[in-house]
């Protein structure tokens, strides 16, 4: 992809290599897949594939639908590489650790655009820190959809909220209030726009019962 300049690596995941550059002059973002040695080949392939098809339309899904997300610039199967716009911002867990911004106004907004995703028949599928992003002048932003789904049901929404709360309670449990904050935003989100199917949001209160049975399957069955 001549249109790439090399800029860091900036993680390298059990999925993907990620690093910074510039693509046809835009700050921007790659992923790249890397084949599984321990796979077919031909299998390796077809799931390479299918994930980079389901992220790439979930990215344009999300964009059109005015959520902050990275923006599709450039997709290749053949070598497993996708090309995002650069999102402003820092990572959730720097943001929480740092101290430099009030954590309540972040959390806030976090649920906010959570509830705003779920409101258009998307789960993010992997709702830790580390792919949360927060930007003083932006706000939230949301990254790294290859775990999304197209989805109505209400189990699923649960289950973004529980990943969060996990992840809020194994990292950060020095902001004891911090779940909560996203709840509030969560129930407060305003003036949401719904393309998931004819019928209207999942109501919030729904899902967050829904996420309060799961947590409850979780300590029963830990």
């Amino acid at each position: 992809m001549l249109a790439w300049e090399q800029g860091k690596i900036i993680h390298v995941g059990a999925e993907a290599e990620v690093s910074n550059g510039h693509y046809l002059g835009l700050a921007a973002v790659r992923k790249l897949r890397r084949p599984r040695g321990y796979r077919d080949p031909a299998l390796d392939r077809r799931l390479t594939n299918h994930r980079m098809a389901a992220e790439a339309k979930m990215l344009a899904r999300l964009s059109n639908s005015g959520l902050p997300v990275p923006h599709l610039l450039a997709c290749e199967m053949s070598n497993g590489t996708m090309i995002q716009s650069l999102v402003p911002g820092s990572q959730l867990v720097d943001v929480l650790r740092d101290g430099e911004f009030d954590v309540k106004t972040v959390m806030l907004e976090v649920g906010k655009v959570i509830r705003q995703l779920h409101s258009v028949g998307a789960v993010h599928g992997d709702l830790t820190t580390n792919n949360i992003l927060w930007d003083g002048d932006n706000g939230i932003s949301l990254i790294d959809f290859g775990l999304s789904q197209s989805t109505t049901e209400v189990e699923r929404m649960g289950l973004d909220l529980q990943v969060l709360s996990e992840c809020l309670s194994a990292s950060h449990p020095e902001h004891e209030d911090a779940l909560e904050w996203v709840f509030d935003g969560y129930n407060g989100a305003e003036n949401l726009t719904y393309t998931g199917s004819d019928s209207p949001p999942v109501k919030s209160e729904e899902v967050i019962n829904r996420y309060n049975t799961i947590r409850s399957r979780v300590r029963y069955h830990s």
